[in-house]
C-alpha cells in the first residue's frame, strides 16, 4: 500500500553562514532554528507522514534545505545539480536515501543546473522555475526524464525570488497561490489566487485539506481557512532569515509503494 514518507535534514553546525540572494543577511540564531526543525518535523509526524532523516552534511551550510537536491515524479528521483556549486556535496546522501526507499534514480549532468525548489508540481503538470538557480538545460534534462512518465513539464520565468517555489505553491484542488508582487507571470498558471502575505505562498499539502505553513502569514491563514482549508502552522523564522520555507525544509514521497 502507499506509503507517506518526508525526506528531512537536520540543520548542520554552519547554518548561519548559508546563503542569501535576493534578501540583507540577518543573524541566525542556530540554537533556535534546532528547535524550530524539530517542531516542523514533529507537525509532519503528528499528520501521518513518516519523516527519513537523510546523513548530515555539516561541511554545507544550505543543508537542511534538502528539497534542492532532488525531485521524485512516480518513483522516480532525479538528482539535482544544484546551481550554486557551494551546494553539489548535499546530493550523494540524498541519492541513497531515495534509492533505500525504492526510487529509480537519474541525475542533471553538467552543464545542467536544478535546484528541487523551482520545481512545483500540480498532478502531472510539472513547472520549473528557469532563474538564477536552474538553467535551460537542467529544465531540457527533466523534461526528458519524466515525460516519458505522462509528466507536463512547463517551464516559468523566475527572477524576484530565489526559487519558484519562493514565489508560488498549490493547493489541493491545483489552484496556485502566491504574493503577486514576487510572481513574474501569474497568467502562466491556469487558477491563481493572490496571497497578502510573501511567506503566505507557501504551503505543504498534509492531507484532508491540511495545509502546513509558517506562522508569519497569519492573514493568509485566514483567507485559507475561509476557503475551508486547515491550517497547521509553524515558525521557521530562523529559517526565513535565509530565504527559506516550509516547502524546501523536506521532501514529501507521496506515491512510494512499500
Amino acid at each position: 500500500m502507499p506509503s507517506q514518507k518526508a525526506l528531512v535534514r537536520r540543520p548542520g553546525p554552519r547554518l548561519a553562514e548559508g546563503l542569501v540572494t535576493h534578501v540583507e543577511r540577518r543573524a541566525v540564531d542556530a540554537g533556535l532554528a534546532v528547535e524550530q526543525w524539530e517542531a516542523y518535523t514533529e507537525a509532519l509526524r503528528a499528520h501521518d507522514w513518516e519523516t527519513v532523516e537523510v546523513d548530515p552534511v555539516e561541511d554545507c551550510p544550505d543543508s537542511v534545505f534538502v528539497e534542492d537536491a532532488v525531485v521524485v515524479f512516480r518513483n522516480v528521483a532525479l538528482i539535482t545539480r544544484p546551481g550554486a556549486e557551494s551546494r553539489r556535496a548535499e546530493t550523494p546522501g540524498v541519492e541513497e536515501a531515495v534509492a533505500r526507499l525504492g526510487c529509480s534514480v537519474n541525475w542533471i549532468w553538467d552543464p545542467g543546473t536544478l535546484d528541487g525548489g523551482d520545481v512545483l508540481k500540480v498532478g502531472d503538470t510539472i513547472y520549473v522555475g528557469r532563474g538564477g538557480r536552474t538553467n535551460a538545460a537542467g529544465i531540457q534534462q527533466l523534461r526528458a526524464v519524466f515525460e516519458p512518465l505522462g509528466a507536463r513539464v512547463v517551464a516559468v520565468p523566475v527572477s524576484k525570488v530565489l526559487h519558484l517555489k519562493s514565489a508560488v505553491t498549490a493547493l489541493p484542488d491545483g489552484t496556485v497561490i502566491g504574493h503577486e508582487p514576487l510572481v513574474d507571470t501569474p497568467s502562466l498558471f491556469p487558477r491563481f489566487l493572490a496571497v497578502p502575505e510573501e511567506s503566505g505562498a507557501h504551503v505543504v499539502l498534509l492531507g484532508g485539506g491540511r495545509l502546513l505553513m509558517a506562522s508569519s502569514a497569519p492573514k493568509t491563514a485566514e483567507l485559507l481557512a475561509d476557503l475551508g482549508h486547515e491550517p497547521v502552522v509553524v515558525d521557521i523564522g530562523e529559517f526565513e532569515k535565509l530565504e527559506g520555507c516550509v516547502t524546501c525544509l523536506s521532501v514529501r514521497l507521496r506515491e512510494l509503494y512499500v
